[in-house]
């Protein structure tokens, strides 16, 4: 069980990855949105980091 929501943590993860890759090559990157991706991606990879370190 544990196995998958850290499956699933990565999956968040690398979709705002994608997000905030995305949003950065628009010709004017909407500086708050980067903010929030940036972010929800930052509190997802410590929530891993944890949930890696109890496995």
């Amino acid at each position: 069980m544990a196995n998958a929501h850290l499956t699933s943590l990565n999956a968040r993860h690398a979709s705002l990855e994608k997000s905030v890759a995305m949003e950065t090559r628009r010709p004017l990157p909407d500086q708050a949105r980067l903010a929030e991706l940036k972010r929800k991606k930052l509190r997802l990879k410590e929530e891993i980091g944890r949930s890696d370190a109890h496995a």
